[in-house]
C-alpha cells in the first residue's frame, strides 16, 4: 500500500507583515536631466548636428562677407550683427520647430511620454533647451561679430567701431528668443515638421507684406498695425529706442501671434494620442 505525502504550501504573509513592508518611493526625474536629454536630441542625429553647426558656419560666413565687401565706412558692430543675424533669424526658428516635431517625425513621442508620462514637463523641458541653444548661438554670435570688427578695421586700416550698446544687444537677443518661440509655437501647433517650417515662412514672408500693403492703402488699419502686426512690432528691437508704447504693442502683437496659439498647441499636445 503506498503512501501519499503532501506537502503543506507556505502560510501566506499576514496583513501585518504587508503593513510592516516599507513603501517604496518613487523619485520623478529633475527637469535638469530632462533638460540636458533634450539638448542631446537636439545634437545627436547627423540634420541636428549640422544645423547647429549652421549656427558657427553662417556667422563665420557673413562676418567674411562684411569684411571682403563692404566699404571702410561700413566696418562697426552694428554691420557684422545685422549680417550676422539676417541667417540666423532663419536658423534659430528651425532649430525650435525640429526641437518639437523630432518627436514625432522619428517616432520617439511613444518612448518619450511613457518614460515621462506627464507630458508638460517635456514640453517645459524642451522650451528651456531651446532658450538655452538660442542664447548660446547669439553669444557666439556676436563673440564672432567682434573678432570680426577687429580683423576687418585692421585690414582696412580704420578704427574700431563699436557701435552696439548693451541694451541694443539685449533688444536683439530678445528678437531673436522671441523668433524661436514663435517657431516652438508652430512645432507645438502642427507637430510636423514640413507644416511648421512651411508655416514659419508664411508668418515672416508673406504676413509682413500682406499687413504692409494694407496699411499703405487702407488708413483705418495704419495705426492699428503696430498693435496686430508682430514682425512689425519685433522689428523695432533691432534698430528702434524702444519706448512704453512700442513695448505695449510688442505685447499685445506676442499675444495674438504667439501666446495665446502657444496656449492652444500645447493643449493640443497633452491631449492629443502618440502613435
Amino acid at each position: 500500500m503506498s503512501t501519499t505525502t503532501v506537502e503543506t504550501a507556505p502560510a501566506a504573509p499576514s496583513s501585518g507583515a504587508h503593513a510592516a513592508r516599507p513603501a517604496r518611493t518613487i523619485t520623478p526625474i529633475s527637469m535638469t536631466r530632462l533638460v540636458g536629454v533634450e539638448l542631446r536630441k537636439m545634437f545627436d542625429t547627423r540634420a541636428g548636428f549640422w544645423l547647429m553647426a549652421s549656427v558657427g558656419i553662417v556667422s563665420v560666413l557673413a562676418t567674411a562677407a562684411v569684411i571682403l565687401w563692404a566699404p571702410d565706412a561700413a566696418i562697426n558692430q552694428g554691420t557684422f550683427s545685422s549680417a550676422i543675424g539676417m541667417p540666423l533669424s532663419v536658423v534659430l526658428p528651425v532649430i525650435a520647430i525640429l526641437a518639437v516635431t523630432g518627436e514625432y517625425s522619428q517616432r520617439t513621442g511613444l518612448t518619450t511620454y511613457t518614460l515621462v508620462p506627464w507630458r508638460g514637463r517635456v514640453i517645459g523641458a524642451k522650451v528651456v533647451a531651446t532658450l538655452l541653444v538660442g542664447l548660446v548661438s547669439m553669444l557666439l554670435a556676436l563673440a564672432i561679430g567682434a573678432v570680426g570688427n577687429v580683423a576687418g578695421s585692421a585690414l582696412a586700416g580704420v578704427d574700431t567701431t563699436w557701435d552696439v550698446t548693451l541694451a541694443q544687444f539685449a533688444n536683439i537677443l530678445l528678437a531673436s528668443i522671441l523668433g524661436m518661440l514663435i517657431g516652438f509655437m508652430l512645432g507645438v501647433l502642427f507637430r510636423s515638421s514640413p507644416g511648421a517650417i512651411v508655416g514659419y515662412f508664411v508668418y515672416s514672408l508673406v504676413l509682413p507684406v500682406a499687413f504692409g500693403t494694407l496699411a499703405a492703402f487702407q488708413g483705418w488699419f495704419r495705426d492699428l498695425q503696430p498693435w496686430v502686426d508682430v514682425n512689425f512690432a519685433s522689428t523695432r528691437l533691432y534698430d528702434t529706442a524702444m519706448t512704453a508704447e512700442y513695448w505695449q504693442q510688442l505685447g499685445v502683437a506676442t499675444l495674438i501671434w504667439l501666446w495665446i496659439p502657444l496656449a492652444l498647441g500645447v493643449r493640443a499636445v497633452l491631449r492629443a494620442e502618440v502613435k
